[in-house]
């Protein structure tokens, strides 16, 4: 069974238990988030090459969470 071993952002202050971005490491090794889904619009933005396959989601995760995480912005 996956689970989530450790999350790797900085929680930030919800209003409830829900709607509260993160970044986690599973079990696996894998990485998970909890984000929003992206506007179905954005799929025909995709590079080519790239899609969305079933049983997966576009999901966009707050720039400031990745951040918090540990991810440096490219630049530029």
């Amino acid at each position: 069974m996956t689970r989530i071993t450790r999350r790797l952002d900085s929680p930030q202050r919800c209003f409830s238990e829900a709607n509260c971005p993160a970044v986690f490491v599973l079990s696996t090794g894998d990485v998970a988030f909890i984000g929003r889904e992206a506007p179905t619009e954005t799929h025909a933005t995709l590079p080519s090459g790239s899609g969305v396959g079933d049983g997966e989601s576009l999901v966009v995760v707050p720039r400031h969470v990745l951040i918090s995480a540990g991810w440096i912005p490219p630049v530029g």
